[in-house]
């Protein structure tokens, strides 16, 4: 096959999922949201709730609709950007909760599926989504009167546990929610690890579930395979790829191995990443280019058939931290060109 092959782990993102859960003396929930970070909704649903996750959480209603047909009935299923216009069918359809954001979005479920179950969303300082303090203020006796399903916040600064954002937020969340009836959330993997005092009635983690930090005992989850398509031979002082940016120093040998940056392998990564074959490294060399990557295999004692991105040596947050970005966006990207397969 000429295609790159992405393996996903349902063993190690099962334990994963336990052992976060392990860390709280509450329900702890997961996020499957795009895609379940690009690893595939419904296998990831699938495991997690044989594993007995009870409350998922998608960004939008059409995932949600997707996660329901993979998982049935039963577990909770929240949509993160509420209930938008047009939502009606889907929400009603999937028996998904929406989060409500905004008054706006209050009034529309109200009007659309006046007996259909809802959450909200509220905002304690990040101000991307939820309702402001003001508008809580102004509709918390009506909601709480329809008898809301969650109540929940999210933290801006959880991946720095000593960032001054992540105690103003808890305590403006406490200010916003003492004395409701619904099940409270504010942390997802990073508020997790913050502690308990962070971790209210459940908690919602995402990224570390799929082996990224700020989880540091992460399992990893992905593996991506890349099979080599020729190996030439260089003298020294000749270059690889675009813009001449590698001259070989010695005789080298380079492979040409079929994955780039549409597959989701940035160009900004360039060097100071490798490829494994098994655990022997051979760097990544010259520009990583649409559907291409060069690598020095001239001290390996073979010619491989396919080299490893990205295994228990070279992790998601390694390839990101070359890139200049972040786990979640290496995640995110993988591409559909990929053959991709499971392990249970």
């Amino acid at each position: 096959m000429s295609t790159a092959r992405l393996t996903i782990n349902l063993h190690a993102l099962a334990s994963n999922w336990r052992a976060l859960d392990a860390k709280t003396d509450v329900e702890t929930g997961a996020v499957v949201k795009a895609d379940a970070y690009g690893l595939g909704a419904g296998p990831v649903a699938n495991t997690l709730a044989e594993e007995g996750v009870r409350k998922f959480f998608v960004a939008v209603a059409e995932e949600g609709a997707a996660v329901r047909q993979a998982i049935g009935p039963g577990p909770l299923i929240c949509v993160f950007s509420g209930h938008m216009e047009g939502d009606a069918d889907l929400l009603r359809d999937h028996d998904l909760v929406p989060l409500i954001n905004s008054p706006e979005q209050f009034q529309r479920h109200l009007q659309a599926l006046p007996v259909h179950p809802f959450g909200i969303q509220l905002d304690s300082g990040m101000n991307r989504l939820g309702l402001e303090p003001s508008d809580w203020a102004a509709l918390r006796s009506r909601t709480e009167a329809l008898n809301p399903v969650v109540v929940m916040s999210h933290l801006a600064c959880s991946d720095e546990p000593d960032h001054p954002m992540n105690r103003q937020q808890l305590k403006t969340f406490r200010e916003m929610t003492d004395g409701v009836s619904a099940p409270r959330s504010l942390a997802a993997t990073g508020g997790l690890l913050l502690g308990p005092e962070f971790h209210f009635d459940f908690c919602r983690p995402g990224i570390g579930l799929y082996g990224g930090l700020p989880f540091a005992g992460a399992k990893p989850v992905v593996t991506v395979d890349l099979p080599v398509i020729q190996v030439r031979d260089l003298a020294v002082g000749e270059t690889v790829g675009y813009g001449n940016t590698w001259k070989a120093r010695r005789p080298s040998r380079i492979a040409t191995v079929a994955a780039g940056y549409a597959d989701g392998l940035h160009r900004a990564i360039g060097g100071g990443i490798d490829t494994f074959a098994g655990d022997l490294p051979c760097p990544v060399v010259g520009r990583i280019s649409m559907d291409l990557i060069t690598v020095d295999v001239t001290d390996l004692p073979h010619t491989p058939e396919r080299l490893r991105i990205l295994n228990g040596h070279q992790t998601v947050d390694d390839l990101a931290e070359a890139a200049g970005t972040i786990g979640y966006e290496i995640l995110t990207s993988l591409g559909n060109r990929y053959s991709r397969g499971y392990v249970e």
